[in-house]
């Protein structure tokens, strides 16, 4: 687990508010991490998919809701420290504000790619988690594992 969140980091996939967010998990919500990153994909697709419907529809280019949803997109990404997806939102929401829908298409292409990325690495690191917990407990049975 270990090294893939070191990799994470090295890569600049993750930044430092991940880590703390680690430490808000403790006994009395050991699946903290995993539960708030789940809420983030959740509410991460439904802004991708307005983002990628706005940029679809020919008749009504509306770069003002693009900026709302790119905006609550880096927003949340920043508050579990997905670093180059909220990089990728900071050059969208530029590429939005010069009204270049060519740009636009592109980056939406990087930050989907991006975001695929992001979600299977944190998915790989939860399993990781999982089995490593679920094997302390098959050692020490009866034994609570402290995070």
């Amino acid at each position: 687990m270990n090294r893939l969140l070191s990799l994470l980091f090295q890569q600049g996939v993750l930044d430092e508010q991940f880590l703390q967010l680690q430490q808000l998990q403790d006994q009395t919500s050991p699946n903290f991490v995993s539960e708030v990153v789940t809420i983030y994909f959740h509410e991460s697709e439904k802004q991708l998919r307005n983002l990628r419907n706005i940029l679809l529809d020919r008749e009504m280019w509306d770069y003002v809701k693009l900026g709302i949803h790119l905006n609550q997109l880096m927003g949340s990404s920043s508050s579990i420290g997905a670093k180059r997806v909220r990089n990728i939102c900071a050059a969208f929401r530029t590429a939005v504000e010069q009204n270049n829908r060519s740009a636009c298409m592109r980056a939406l292409e990087v930050l989907e790619h991006e975001y695929c990325y992001l979600k299977n690495k944190l998915h790989e690191l939860f399993q990781i988690e999982q089995q490593r917990v679920l094997g302390d407990a098959v050692r020490y049975p009866g034994v609570v594992h402290q995070q």
